[in-house]
């Protein structure tokens, strides 16, 4: 009985609903993506313009600035991990959204960079406490069929948020003076934050979390109904009861894989991402004006958008392990013959053995594989892999390794690129590259059409009797 419960709602079809939860639970990754290329474009004309309150013509300032709501995201996914399974995925849906939205307004009204740092930092933990609860409460309303694609929906609408970032950006920057500019681009990202959090709260709890860890049937079925589909049980089934000694024991191997990809992933995009206008203009030469600069910048987001939608197509037909390891591998390829067709004087990059569009077109597709491949697999495994009773746990642990290399990458980019040059810096992210696709390979487990209980493991128990599922 306990391994048909959810049957109906793993065989349905693709409804609207599962659309509505979709918008729901995208438009936080919309704001997490538009604060990315953000950042990017305030640190131009911060860097351009001498505004009063705003040098950061200091290493340290401008790695604060540029990590601040990244550093933060990690205190955000931990402790809405930690929340979403003790409190219930419903409970905290919102407050993270409302956060982003509180932060980015702030952020547009800062009198000085130290205003701003503290305010992006504040957006950061919502940002980060979106990661876990939006995507499990995707995973777990999703059907079997098209779970993997309707989770990466979700997480695509990052790629939607950088490149509407590069045109807010570019509209700003040309109908505002820049004192102007900078505090419209960070207000904007308050916009799609806001819009969903009536919806967050107005979301019903997951059937999943409401009969598995609460053992309410009334509200599991009220929430399959959410669906327009109905659960097949008549009392209570439970999740066997785990701590967190047996959790670590039987998924240490697992969070070690779903982790330590995730960081890995984090440091190729966030360290080039932040700082893609420096690459591409070293590739390009100088931008020469704020308008180009950000166009600079935005060239590997818009080449990147791609990527996030091959990945929703096929992730339910070649499966997680597979679109992830040949994003890292391709990635290695890619910064390897980056650095390979560089011509270097010390760390400065003079030009290319081939054509700068040439060697701009290559680098750009690391964003289009980097997408198509381990940014999108490393949101949407750990939402399937872990038991409910510590999947949004396991999604925070996750995905806050993944913020954390993205922190030390960002904070850190300054210093590597005066010491190591863009050139060894593509090097060093060629080996972490190989070593993200053979992790992937020995500790990572696939989720494609099946059930969460059965990838998961979930111990099922219904009437004293206990079932693997």
């Amino acid at each position: 009985m306990s391994k048909k419960v959810f049957e109906n709602l793993d065989r349905m079809r693709l409804s609207f609903n599962h659309i509505k939860v979709w918008y729901t639970a995208g438009m936080g990754f919309f704001t997490d993506a538009y604060d990315l290329f953000n950042i990017t474009t305030i640190l131009i004309i911060l860097n351009m313009f001498s505004l009063p309150g705003f040098d950061i013509h200091n290493a340290l300032v401008t790695g604060l600035l540029a990590s601040s709501s990244i550093s933060t995201a990690v205190i955000g996914q931990l402790l809405f991990g930690f929340l979403g399974d003790i409190m219930g995925r419903k409970t905290v849906y919102g407050v993270e959204a409302t956060l982003m939205a509180l932060g980015a307004l702030l952020s547009a009204f800062s009198p000085n960079v130290y205003w701003l740092i503290a305010c992006r930092s504040l957006m950061g933990i919502g940002i980060g406490g979106d990661y876990p609860i939006s995507a499990t409460i995707m995973s777990e309303y999703s059907n079997v069929k098209d779970r993997g694609k309707l989770t990466a929906l979700v997480f695509a609408n990052q790629g939607i948020g950088s490149v509407a970032a590069v045109f807010v950006s570019l509209a700003s920057v040309i109908a505002f003076p820049p004192d102007l500019a900078w505090r419209v681009i960070a207000a904007v990202g308050a916009i799609p934050a806001a819009t969903v959090i009536y919806l967050r709260r107005k979301t019903p709890e997951t059937p999943r979390y409401s009969l598995l860890v609460k053992g309410d049937v009334k509200e599991a079925q009220r929430a399959a109904s959410f669906l327009g589909e109905r659960l097949e049980v008549g009392q209570a089934v439970k999740a066997k009861r785990m701590g967190v000694r047996d959790f670590l024991r039987d998924y240490w191997s697992l969070l070690l894989g779903t982790a330590g990809t995730w960081f890995i992933e984090d440091v190729a995009l966030y360290g080039t991402g932040a700082y893609s206008g420096v690459i591409t203009s070293t590739v390009l030469g100088p931008s020469g004006t704020v308008e180009r600069a950000i166009l600079y910048a935005g060239i590997p987001y818009m080449v990147g958008l791609f990527g996030y939608f091959t990945a929703v197509a096929l992730m339910d037909r070649l499966g997680r392990r597979v679109i992830q390891t040949q994003g890292f591998l391709v990635m290695a390829l890619i910064y390897g013959l980056v650095a390979a067709l560089a011509l270097t004087s010390g760390t400065k990059i003079q030009g290319f053995l081939i054509p700068s569009w040439g060697a701009m077109a290559i680098y750009a597709m690391s964003f289009y594989f980097i997408n198509f491949g381990p940014n999108t697999t490393t949101f949407v495994i750990p939402a399937e892999v872990y038991p409910v009773r510590f999947r949004t746990t396991g999604h925070g642990i996750s995905a806050a390794a993944g913020k954390a290399g993205a922190a030390i990458s960002t904070f850190l980019f300054p210093q590597l690129l005066s010491f190591m040059g863009v050139k060894g810096i593509l090097e060093m992210l060629l080996l972490l590259s190989i070593v993200g696709a053979v992790m992937t390979m020995v500790l990572v487990k696939e989720g494609k059409q099946r059930s969460l209980e059965e990838v998961s493991g979930d111990v099922l128990v219904e009437q004293g009797i206990l079932e693997e599922s």
